[in-house]
């Protein structure tokens, strides 16, 4: 198992489960639903049977791209480590482990489920046709606290959609950042991202317009439901990393894109649910 642990990349997973457990415990303290523990565990299963089907399928998609990229050539299928078939295999057993843990949920989330694997596995193509790319990982990755929401009550509503819409922003805005890296590459191999449709500069521009559209939408939920201090100092918290990963990358010093790729947007979305949750029970 460990090399498919390697494949799916389960640290990534700390950008949208955060905010699952905030979709999720929304549910339960703005309405008259009860805590399940079986319903928690699907909801869990959900989020690692969707990420792990997201994250082989990338790889097995992108396996000639990756290939070609000094920066991804040692990952697992250019390396060896994993063939295209035991990827494609471990997608398709997670995408149908998903379907099943729907089932057991609710009749809306099962319904539901084969949209959600359309966003999620076919935000890999979209590189290949459109610059904003970025903005479908965000959808993928916002699904998350809609989607819990959805496993506890079964019936939409606006506060986990302003979340949703955090999220998308929020990722989009991160990977725009990410895709800095291989600007050149792509240009060279025609793959679409912002910064070569934009270039460097802009494309950080627009990361910035879509973290301030993110930080909107993770204050938008003030004005429905209520909402004290451990909330705006959650909000502070998380608009300041926005702000800090801004100024440690520059147009001419992608040094340190790592840094806020992973560590500050890991930290930003945990801290901020922490908050959230202290918030909502104390």
């Amino acid at each position: 198992m460990k090399k498919y642990f390697s494949l799916v990349l389960f640290a990534h997973s700390i950008f949208a489960l955060p905010f699952a457990f905030i979709g999720f415990f929304l549910a339960i303290h703005t309405t008259a639903a009860d805590f399940n523990w079986l319903k928690l565990l699907l909801m869990l299963a959900c989020m690692v049977f969707a990420r792990n089907a997201a994250m082989a399928f990338n790889r097995y998609l992108d396996r000639d791209i990756d290939a070609a990229n000094p920066r991804t050539v040692m990952r697992d299928i250019p390396a060896g480590r994993v063939s295209a078939a035991q990827a494609l295999g471990f997608t398709l057993a997670n995408a149908g482990l998903f379907m099943a843990a729907t089932w057991f949920i609710n009749p809306v989330c099962f319904y539901l489920s084969p949209v959600a694997l359309a966003v999620v596995l076919g935000y890999s193509y979209t590189k290949r046709f459109t610059p904003l790319c970025h903005l479908i990982l965000g959808l993928g990755l916002g699904l998350a606290p809609l989607g819990a929401y959805l496993v506890v009550t079964g019936v939409f509503h606006i506060v986990p959609v302003f979340y949703a819409c955090a999220v998308l922003f929020w990722v989009a805005g991160f990977d725009i950042i990410y895709a800095l890296q291989d600007e050149t590459f792509d240009r060279a191999h025609r793959l679409n991202s912002i910064p070569v449709w934009l270039g460097k500069r802009n494309a950080l521009r627009v990361s910035s317009l879509f973290h301030v559209l993110s930080a909107i939408f993770i204050i938008l939920p003030m004005y429905v439901i209520p909402l004290g201090w451990f909330y705006i100092v959650g909000v502070l918290f998380y608009c300041a990393l926005l702000v800090y990963q801004h100024r440690i990358v520059s147009p001419t010093d992608l040094s340190r894109v790592d840094r806020a790729f992973m560590t500050t947007n890991g930290i930003a979305s945990v801290i901020f649910a922490c908050f959230f949750l202290l918030d909502l029970f104390f």
